[in-house]
């Protein structure tokens, strides 16, 4: 027995150095292996064959032509010479075969690898490229199907360091069903010039440069403008270029600007979420309204000319249409007007800015509009009082936030800040701010912790702006933090007596879901919000301005505005009638919301639609700060 285990792993490891000789060991074998069956079971065959030859001599020539035949080496008979000249040609001509069959695997196996590693060319037109690698891909990919779910057929092409396979499947567990549009993944250096040529961005009708994150996110998106640039396909273009990028730091803006030529948008991530949220926090449910704009599931924004339209006012195009809301003019020498005076004219060649559901729906009524003279009322005179509202957390974006602030508030408003981080105090220093519109303190402590949270009086508070904290790696410390804070906060609520309106940053918008909300809770999800905005920019360049002007305090907002400032309330009448309330006032109405919440905002309402406004309800309005 321990001779037989001995032998054993001999044996096998005899065989194991044999094989590793290489492919002259490997034809060996299979020789060996292939004679040690073929032969005795041509034997057989001949000596079964009821027909065999009588001799021994004719037996062993059938058997050789029955292991020539299976071995395809013709089984010749005749003098030794010409036997053996008759096997060489057949193992010359059997060594062909096979290595022509090989070449032609062998091709064949790498081109499918070629393929599976992204490394051809995409030869497309009109397309949409995707520069980069991060989670914005998800919904601007998503949104790009939806905006395109009206055409027949297009492409979306993706460039980025990493395995095609890989990143066709998050698209797929992420995305799902990508309908009439394409998605091409192709792997690559987005800062190589060569790399990029790949989804063939000269012929693109946009790129889209994605945001990396990290310190070195915003010097990425540099390099790989430049890279777009300098590629050599790329400056044959004779048409003007759309680049669309977002830099983390606003300070960042003007290099990538300068990176990227003068058919580039360039975002400011840090700038655009500050100045969400502070127009957010003190307006309750706007963030529902600009999710609504921005994703192509619901209204967005539309640029036609209406020749109708031509020689009338302003006034006249808010009242022209029953199911698109018009908000402003782009005029034919390219400058952009936002709610204009209502008696502002409409000249030819300008382009009708409207928020409808598609760009077939923006169509003149043709017909009078009901209007209820008897309700509309005229607005009650409110003068700004200072506000006390609460910051909790801190993060890279806190400093611009505590300056736009400063921007819309009265004078006498008071911000307090509560942080963990102490370097919030060397930061938070905003240049040009005077103590007299708003005075700032701080306080140190982890605001995550309950009996903090018990200690600041939140109920003293108007407004409460939740944080979320800086976390490169991953998004999903940060966010844990803030679900707790608004945990902690949504249960005090009770022991306030009334629901506190509260904005929360999150990092991951699939962590909404998990939070504890109240009707006057928003979140602004930053990384989101820019990925639909620049979505939005990539389909229509002329949009980034328009956004820019909504974003600006002094330019014209978005505004929830007391239903009962253009209205009888309890009355029943068509939406007609608050539109012409609205136009008296100099603002452009463009929806409602019910005080109930999410469900009741609704945005570009058909405006014969019969509704009743109460107490509590707001209009969605585009006026002047």
């Amino acid at each position: 027995m321990a001779r037989q285990q001995t032998v054993s792993p001999r044996l096998r490891y005899w065989f194991d150095n044999t094989m590793s000789r290489g492919t002259p060991a490997l034809i060996g074998w299979l020789s060996a292996i292939s004679l040690a069956i073929v032969i005795p079971t041509s034997a057989l065959l001949v000596w079964a064959d009821v027909h065999t030859p009588t001799t021994v001599h004719n037996q062993l020539l059938q058997i050789w032509r029955t292991v020539g035949s299976t071995f395809k080496l013709g089984g010749a008979v005749g003098t030794p010479a010409f036997v053996l000249l008759s096997v060489l040609l057949a193992l010359v001509g059997l060594f062909f075969a096979s290595t022509l069959v090989g070449l032609i695997a062998a091709g064949v196996n790498r081109k499918i690898m070629d393929l599976r590693r992204g490394r051809s060319v995409v030869l497309e037109e009109e397309h949409t490229v995707l520069l980069g690698w991060s989670e914005q891909i998800f919904p601007i990919v998503s949104e790009l199907i939806e905006a395109n779910s009206n055409q027949r057929r297009s492409t979306v092409a993706i460039l980025a360091e990493k395995d095609k396979i890989a990143m066709e499947d998050e698209i797929h567990a992420r995305v799902g069903r990508t309908g009439s549009t394409r998605v091409i993944c192709r792997t690559g250096t987005p800062t190589d010039p060569s790399d990029i040529d790949r989804v063939s961005p000269h012929s693109a009708r946009s790129v889209i440069v994605l945001t990396p994150g990290g310190e070195d996110g915003d010097a990425e998106i540099v390099k790989t403008l430049l890279a777009l640039t300098r590629s050599p396909r790329t400056r044959t273009r004779e048409r003007p270029h759309h680049f669309v990028a977002a830099v983390q730091d606003g300070r960042n803006r003007e290099a990538a600007r300068l990176a990227a030529g003068s058919g580039a948008c360039v975002l400011s991530v840090d700038d655009t979420a500050a100045r969400l949220i502070v127009q957010t926090c003190r307006q309750p449910g706007l963030s529902l309204v600009y999710m609504d704009l921005l994703n192509y599931a619901g209204d967005e924004f539309y640029m036609l000319t209406e020749p109708a339209l031509v020689g009338r006012t302003f006034g006249d195009a808010l009242l022209a249409y029953d199911t698109s809301s018009v908000i402003g003019l782009l005029r034919a020498d390219g400058s952009l007007a936002l709610n204009p005076p209502s008696a502002a004219p409409v000249r030819e060649g300008d382009r009708i800015i409207a928020i409808s559901r598609d760009d077939d729906t923006v169509v003149v009524s043709g017909r009078d509009h009901p209007v209820d003279e008897a309700a509309i009322v005229e607005p009650k005179a409110r003068e700004q009082q200072p506000e006390r509202i609460l910051m909790l957390g801190w993060n890279r974006r806190a400093t611009a936030v505590i300056t736009q602030l400063y921007d819309y508030v009265a004078d006498g408003s008071v911000l307090v800040v509560v942080a963990g981080d102490s370097a919030m105090y060397e930061q938070a220093e905003a240049p040009g701010t005077s103590a007299e519109r708003l005075k700032v303190s701080f306080q140190e402590g982890d605001v995550t912790e309950r009996e903090l949270l018990r200690s600041l009086d939140i109920g003293a508070y108007d407004h409460i702006v939740v944080l979320s904290e800086d976390d490169e790696e991953s998004g999903r410390k940060a966010d844990s933090r803030t679900l707790v804070t608004l945990l902690h906060l949504r249960d005090m609520e009770t022991a306030v007596g009334r629901d506190l309106p509260v904005v929360a940053e999150l990092t991951d918008d699939r962590n909404r879901a998990l939070a504890p909300v109240s009707e006057d809770n928003d979140f602004i999800v930053s990384g989101k919000l820019i990925s639909l905005l620049m979505t939005q920019v990539a389909e229509n360049r002329e949009l980034a301005r328009v956004f820019d002007d909504l974003f600006r305090a002094d330019g014209s907002e978005i505004h929830l505005k007391p239903a009962e400032d253009y209205v009888v309330l309890d009355r029943e009448i068509a939406f007609y009638t608050v539109v012409e309330s609205a136009r008296r006032q100099g603002h452009a109405a463009i929806g409602f919301r019910r005080q109930s919440g999410e469900s009741g905002t609704r945005l570009n309402p058909d405006k014969q639609q019969r509704l009743t406004l109460s107490a509590g309800d707001s209009v969605i309005v585009l006026a002047a700060s």
